[in-house]
């Protein structure tokens, strides 16, 4: 068809009203010509009496829909049996079910891809639920090419979480609008349209762009269309018009082209939250290079006696308990009897510091009660000393894929946010995992809430405000240095993972003895 355009109409949710959608389609065509095909996306059967009524017309050919229309599966329970399969087939003359999903090319060359339902939340999936291998077997084969540079159109029923960052914002409640997992899918697959339903609101984001200015070549624009649902009594736009040229026979400097209110990328923050780094939890402050014991630089604590015994030790090596060749000496700030400090290798900011214990214990919870009261007095000391450079500061603990206990401790300058910015930095971003993260009672023991041998995350805000999270299956290994690094909170999101954050060892010596100066006066370990 060469440059031809594809004449395309899209719809939101139908819920059964089929009648009223095609007599619109109808006025439509009447007025502006024929179109080639109609989209839905969203909930495309109703569950009243009058909408089972009106669907068995079409199914027994006494109504026909006026135009090559293209469904999704159900996005609840209630409509499953509507769909005979989890692949595609015609339900009714002129009404396809396009699949669970799939890619959708036209004669036209037209290339549109697809996903029914909403996100699964757990295994095995219900039958209106996607689940993470749907997405995967959907991207690896158009990724996998060389050639690939994006889909011409993306249909989903749920919104993709966070689709509103760096644009103008819709009408729904963010904090628990959309799908991470859709949100990543969208980053991958680049659609230059994306159309989703379910909020019954109708939403159009400014245009956004899919590469990095200056660092990557110029790709096309994306956009994002969500529409209401047929005959909603606010009369929110459900229906959308729109001619386009398939990519493939496009010039490529025609496809490129800028509009003037393009944004940023909206999925790159949420791309990252996403990504699940398994590796050794040892991360933030050794190198895996196994190096040999460093002998103590020239510092407060030379000439430190030998470690006792008594503190407990790990079964094979350990790169955080002190005794041990791995651990990495040069990091060290200040050693206790029972806890020492180091600076975090790759750390969020330059007074970024863990509290570790000297023996060795896995979590907080297997804390003997001497190491803890010595922990909560580097606690206090911390703070004093993020407080006198005007820094608030956060701890985090994560007891997940880990064998060491490290209590993360993280300064936020003041001017840079509230306590209670963070706190729902921390609430939002569990929200697009889909994550529980609750509030627990300020003096309340963490042993009570997890027993030795439970997996969990673990924030303690300056108000003495906690949250838990206990780990169930799978658990985003940088978490709690994602949230810290966003928009929100200290706003460095490249630092989001250590490894983009490692200095030479001879930085690190020389941060390491700029820190162990600056802590000096707070040291109480110095008095012992």
């Amino acid at each position: 068809m060469g440059e031809q355009p594809v004449r395309v109409l899209v719809c939101g949710d139908v819920e059964g009203r089929l009648t009223a959608l095609f007599n619109r389609v109808q006025t439509i065509q009447k007025k502006t010509g024929q179109f080639d095909l109609l989209l839905c996306v969203g909930e495309f059967f109703g569950t009243t009496p009058e909408a089972e009524a009106e669907w068995q017309q079409y199914k027994t050919g006494a109504k026909k829909a006026p135009i090559s229309t293209y469904i999704l599966g159900a996005a609840g329970q209630e409509t499953v049996k509507n769909f005979p399969s989890a692949d595609g087939c015609e339900l009714a003359d002129n009404i396809t079910y396009l699949g669970r999903r799939g890619v959708f090319t036209g004669v036209s060359g037209l290339q549109i891809a697809y996903v029914s339902g909403r996100e699964a939340l757990q295994e095995p999936a219900p039958a209106h639920c996607f689940t993470s291998k749907d997405l995967s077997a959907l991207v690896a084969p158009l990724t996998s090419s060389s050639k690939f540079r994006g889909v011409d159109i993306l249909l989903t029923s749920q919104w993709p979480r966070g689709v509103w960052h760096y644009g103008n914002n819709p009408e729904v409640n963010t904090k628990f609008c959309g799908s991470g997992s859709v949100a990543s899918l969208a980053d991958k697959l680049k659609p230059r349209y994306h159309f989703a339903a379910l909020e019954g609101a109708h939403y159009e984001r400014l245009p956004y762009r899919n590469h990095i200015v200056l660092q990557e070549n110029a790709q096309h624009v994306s956009r994002f269309i969500a529409l209401a649902t047929v005959n909603n009594p606010g009369k929110k736009k459900y229906l959308y018009a729109f001619n386009i040229i398939p990519m493939k026979t496009m010039d490529a400097s025609e496809l490129v082209k800028q509009p003037q209110d393009v944004t940023e990328n909206p999925y790159r923050k949420v791309a990252q939250i996403k990504k699940l780094i398994f590796e050794p939890a040892s991360q933030f402050f050794f190198d895996l290079s196994n190096k040999r014991d460093q002998q103590h630089r020239d510092g407060p604590f030379q000439g430190q006696p030998k470690l006792p015994r008594k503190h407990p030790q790990p079964t094979g090596p350990c790169w955080f308990c002190l005794a041990s060749p791995q651990v990495e000496k040069h990091l060290v700030i200040s050693i206790g009897s029972h806890c020492y400090l180091a600076m975090a290798k790759g750390g969020l900011t330059p007074d970024h510091m863990l509290i570790l214990p000297i023996g060795h214990y896995q979590s907080v919870v297997e804390l003997s009660s001497e190491v803890v009261v010595e922990m909560e007095k580097y606690k206090s000391a911390l703070k004093s000393f993020y407080k006198s450079k005007g820094e608030r500061c956060v701890l985090f603990e994560r007891n997940y894929r880990s064998q060491h206990l490290q209590l993360q401790v993280v300064p936020v300058p003041l001017d840079r946010c509230a306590t209670e910015d963070i706190k729902e930095a921390f609430m939002v971003q569990a929200q697009e995992q889909q994550m529980e993260l609750m509030e627990i009672p300020e003096h309340t023991d963490l042993k009570q809430i997890a027993p030795p041998g439970t997996p969990y995350f673990y924030v303690e805000l300056d108000s003495g405000e906690k949250l838990y999270h206990r780990i169930q299956k799978h658990f985003p290994l940088q978490f709690g240095r994602e949230v810290l690094a966003s928009e929100a909170v200290l706003n460095i999101p490249t630092r989001a993972d250590w490894k983009e954050c490692k200095q030479s060892r001879e930085e690190e010596e020389e941060s390491c003895k700029q820190l162990r100066d600056d802590f000096q006066p707070y040291d109480f370990a110095l008095d012992d």
